[in-house]
């Protein structure tokens, strides 16, 4: 006799460039085990694979043993779903491609599979979250980035090759704001990520020297996402314009995906949806002022249910309950 569905278990993995965190997720998606490893430590992928054995194999015992996991899903930056593979990723010390799937098949015994990491957010959210029971929603991370994955028809669009659903880096500004790591001008990530709300508050303090604004109490260096956030609450002018700024840009953008894919819901996860109505509320005027009248009042712009710190391990996991 197999193992009672009801009672098994999928892990969940989530790669970043400095940390990697796992966990093992029941059915309801209650994470019952989690754990993290450094990722910087292992320049070699096989030392790694190795270290992450050892770290996850107690989780798996304590679960009953490997036949008790229905999967293994990973997100990773430059994931594939289609070949396992992290591609060239640029934040990784492993170069080049890489059988991330592969490896962790053939290490724990139990069926893999890896898609990028905004992505498995997607999936997560379908499964646990804000999109359950959806069929066609978007999912945007603003994080560091701007990361986003297509559900249409219930199914995630991978395309031809693995690597659909980069909105960050669509041109939303032509000749607009360098992005330094893609050498690309104008691209949304440049100007609604932690990274772009920082370098809209530079640009306005520089612009509007005459202007008072609380970011002046602070070293340029140290102005992030997090303070800009935090003078807004305090009512500071110039700090509710970044955030005014960054919605009419993330609003026009969303408009043109709402156009594109006729979604349900675009459901936005990330640092930055700390900002709340300072950002939604903009963000919301601009997608609406500019998509078609058939497309109008129909689309529910969402922040995300699931818990930051879960949400990497828990859209991980949502692929391993998939696996067959």
């Amino acid at each position: 006799m197999g193992v009672d569905p009801a009672k098994q278990f999928a892990i969940g993995i989530d790669i970043g460039g400095t940390n990697t965190v796992f966990g093992i997720v029941d059915h309801r998606g209650s994470i019952r085990y989690r754990g993290a490893l450094s990722t910087k430590k292992y320049p070699l992928v096989n030392d790694y694979m190795d270290a992450l054995h050892q770290a996850i194999l107690p989780a798996i015992e304590q679960a009953g043993g490997k036949e008790y996991i229905k999967g293994i899903g990973i997100g990773a930056p430059n994931g594939n779903f289609y070949s396992g593979t992290i591609e060239y990723a640029p934040n990784l010390s492993w170069k080049g491609i890489v059988p991330v799937a592969a490896m962790i098949k053939e290490r724990f015994g139990v069926l893999a599979a890896l898609t990028n990491d905004a992505n498995a957010a997607a999936v997560g959210e379908m499964m646990y979250g804000a999109a359950r029971g959806m069929k066609d929603f978007i999912m945007i991370t603003l994080g560091t980035g701007v990361g986003s994955g297509i559900v249409a028809n219930g199914q995630l669009i991978y395309g031809h090759d693995g690597f659909a659903g980069e909105l960050g880096h669509t041109i939303i500004i032509p000749g607009g704001r360098l992005h330094t790591g893609t050498g690309a001008h104008g691209s949304l990530e440049v100007y609604c990520s932690a990274t772009g709300v920082r370098l809209t508050a530079l640009e306005m303090l520089a612009q509007q020297p005459a202007q008072d604004s609380l970011l002046r109490n602070y070293d340029p260096e140290e102005i992030d996402s997090k303070i800009v956030d935090d003078c807004a609450r305090k009512g500071d002018t110039l700090a509710r314009e970044v955030f005014r700024f960054t919605g009419e840009i993330l609003g026009k953008a969303l408009a043109n995906f709402v156009m594109f894919s006729s979604p349900e819901a675009i459901i936005l996860f990330g640092g930055l949806c700390k900002a709340g109505n300072l950002l939604l509320d903009p963000t919301r005027k601009h997608m609406e002022e500019n998509v078609l009248p058939i497309f109008r009042n129909k689309v529910k712009l969402l922040f995300s249910e699931l818990k930051e710190a879960d949400a990497a391990i828990l859209g991980a996991s949502a692929l391993g309950w998939e696996l067959k």
